[in-house]
Parts: C-alpha cells; structure tokens; sequence
C-alpha cells in the first residue's frame, strides 16, 4: 500500500495505487535497497547536513544519482550514491587517476568533491559530488538537431582522445554515458520553480521493512529546451588502465560491444573505437546501427552489414550454444540490401550522395572486425572524411 509518511519531506507527488507500476517499472529494482546495496533516499532529505535531495536523475548497477541543492554553496548539483564495497569505491579512484592523469577533462564527468554515509549495518556509501547536467537522452537525441547531434560526436570523440591519451580504456562506452548541459542555472530558483521546469517528482513509498526510510523516484525527463550544445562522457565505474585483463570480457548494452570482446579479448582502444563508432552512427542516422542481446542476434547484425567474422575467431563466441558457421565462412558478404550503405540511404535520405559516401567511409574505419586495423581517436580527429563531415554541419 502506498503511503506518504510523515518523516519523508512533503517534495514531489507520491503516486496512487493505480500508478505505482508506472514508476516501478522505469525505476532501479526495489530487491536492491533491501540488500543494502542501493541507499534510500527521501525527496526532500538533506544528506551531509548539506545537499537537499531534489529529483532523481537516474540509477545503474553500481549507483543512484539524484539532483540536489547544496544549501552551503547555493548551487545546485548531481550526487552519484554508490553501492558499499569495493565495487561503489572503484569509480571514486578510477574519477582521482583521471583528474592527475588526464590533461583536459574539459568534456569529462569528473568529481567535484566526496563524501561518505552510513550505510546498513557497517557499510559506508560513498557518495561523488558531480555538476548537475542532463541525463542521457537515449531516444530522445533524435529530436535534436542533426548539426547539434554532429557536434556531440565530435566532442565525444575529443574526450575519448583525452583518455587514451593518458592510457585509459573507458571499457563501458554506449549512450548512457552520455551527458548534456543545461545552461540555464537553477542556483537562483526555489524547489517550487525547477518543479515547473521539470516536473514534480512521482514517487512511492518504499515501505518500513528497510533499514532507513526511502522512496522509489521516478527519473527526470529534462525537456529538450533546457538544454545546451555542449556533450560530456562520463560513467567511469569500469574504465581501466591499458593493457589490463578483465574477467568479464563482454560489454551491456551488446550493441555496443566490439565484436572481438564476445571472442575473449580484453578491452582497449580499439573496442572504445568500435562502441565510439557505435554511438557516432546513433547520433547520426538517429538509430542504433547493430542489435540485439550479445547472441545469435547480434552477430547477424554484424555479419548482414559487414560480412563474415574472421576465421580464426572460429570457436571462440562466448555462446558457443547460438553459433553459426556461416558467420565465419569467407564467402558470406554483406547483405546489399541490409549493410552500412543501405542503412545510411534509408535512414539519412535527406543527406546527399556525397555525404552518406563520407560517413560510410568514416564508419568502415572503426566497423574494422580485427582490433589493429582500426583508426584510433587522434586519427579519426584528423581524417580527411571526418573532417568533411564536421566542415558540412560547422562543427
């Protein structure tokens, strides 16, 4: 039963019976805060005796992130609340090797400052304090303008360059790490009038069997006007040194993933390359280019548009259970009516011939199945058919 309780601050709207899968069923799942990994939060609660919670921006698999207004400084800002353990601290270290390692952060998520709660029994969560920006957009960037679009890729690609520069692989490159400005400060406005901006929080009550009190929030959708042309890359909680093995070699969402990365190969460079080129194709055309859930599907989505994976990574799919071997077999082609060319022409028509021929040649220099053979970072900035793109649309 849903209730609203006297000790959680009257912020936001908690919703009806009626409307309680509507929040849960675009939420973080509730198991997690009963096992003491989320921390609960209260719309309204003021943590550190200093940052009153505001909205929920959004959750992953190690965090919550909330909007909050820091009451000493005045200004408004996002806190990533971590899971306990090694795996919440493990951004925090990865954030500080960035901030003494990396010469711009200029387009980077990087902390503003730390600090630790209580959790339950003798956890601790630590909490990062980040600038308050936009969530990612996912579907909703095919609303922006293309030039705007092309201009994020742009800026991506200059961030992913600064970490590679200082031997760092992000390792979780897809649109959720990807996060746009507001330029409209809400420092100077009260609760009531970000609320008409943004829209009241819905919420429920996440009931009296956890240790601390909370509610399960609804994420923000910030309308498509509060926000700037300026993109940063964040989600940091997986990024590792060059060179380093990793025991879980794949990457969610799969559509995202080097292909070589669902053959056994560590992360690099060159699979930051091909998730790069994953999302500069998303910002494009509008749409993912590959699909599916890292099986069978997936490597169709591969081999339709590019044809056959190489041989000798033969027997190395990590479902070995949904291979094909015609995924592998040198005589299968791409798909004419399906590869990278049609797909261009059918989601991009009003470009012209010219420039679907620039992006498909941008895109076969990262959609490269053997790591080596793929432009890396600096050189993609300077690619003559990169380059072109940006001149097209003024980037």
């Amino acid at each position: 039963m849903v209730r609203q309780d006297g000790e959680c601050p009257d912020y936001g709207e908690f919703v009806d019976s009626d409307g309680e899968g509507d929040v849960e069923d675009v939420s973080e799942p509730v198991e997690r805060y009963s096992q003491g990994l989320y921390y609960p939060v209260c719309i309204g609660e003021v943590l550190a005796g200093r940052y009153r919670i505001e909205h929920k921006l959004g959750w992953g698999g190690y965090s919550t992130v909330w909007m909050a207004h820091d009451v000493q400084l005045r200004k408004n800002v996002a806190l990533k609340i971590m899971i306990p353990g090694a795996k919440g601290e493990y951004e925090y270290q990865m954030q500080n090797e960035i901030l003494q390692t990396v010469r711009d952060t200029s387009n980077l998520v990087t902390h503003q400052g730390s600090f630790l709660l209580p959790g339950h029994g003798s956890n601790h969560h630590r909490v990062l304090v980040l600038p308050l920006l936009s969530p990612s957009l996912g579907y909703r960037a095919i609303q922006l303008p293309v030039a705007t679009r092309i201009s994020a890729a742009k800026q991506l690609l200059v961030a992913l360059k600064s970490l590679h520069d200082a031997g760092l692989v992000h390792r979780d490159l897809n649109e959720g790490a990807l996060m746009w400005e507001m330029p409209l400060s809400f420092d100077e406005y009260d609760t009531a009038t970000k609320y008409q901006w943004l829209g009241r929080p819905k919420k429920v009550f996440l009931g009296d069997y956890l240790w601390k009190r909370g509610e399960l929030v609804q994420q923000v959708t910030t309308p498509l006007d509060l926000l700037g042309s300026k993109l940063y890359l964040g989600d940091f909680g997986l990024t590792i040194k060059i060179g380093t093995a990793v025991r879980i070699k794949e990457q969610a969402p799969y559509y995202f993933c080097a292909p070589e990365r669902l053959h056994g190969a560590d992360p690099s460079f060159a699979s930051d390359m091909w998730s790069y080129m994953c999302l500069f194709a998303a910002l494009y055309l509008g749409n993912n280019v590959f699909y599916g859930n890292g099986g069978e599907s997936t490597a169709f989505s591969w081999v339709e548009q590019l044809g056959a994976m190489p041989n000798h990574w033969k027997g190395r799919f990590w479902r070995p259970e949904e291979v094909n071997d015609a995924w592998y077999d040198q005589t299968t082609t791409p798909d004419p009516e399906r590869d990278l060319a049609a797909r261009i022409a059918r989601m991009r028509p009003d470009a012209s011939q010219a420039e679907r021929e620039l992006v498909l040649s941008i895109m076969h220099k990262a959609f490269c199945y053997l790591p080596e053979r793929r432009i890396t970072a600096e050189q993609l900035l300077q690619d003559p058919s990169f380059r072109a793109i940006m001149d097209i649309y003024e980037c």
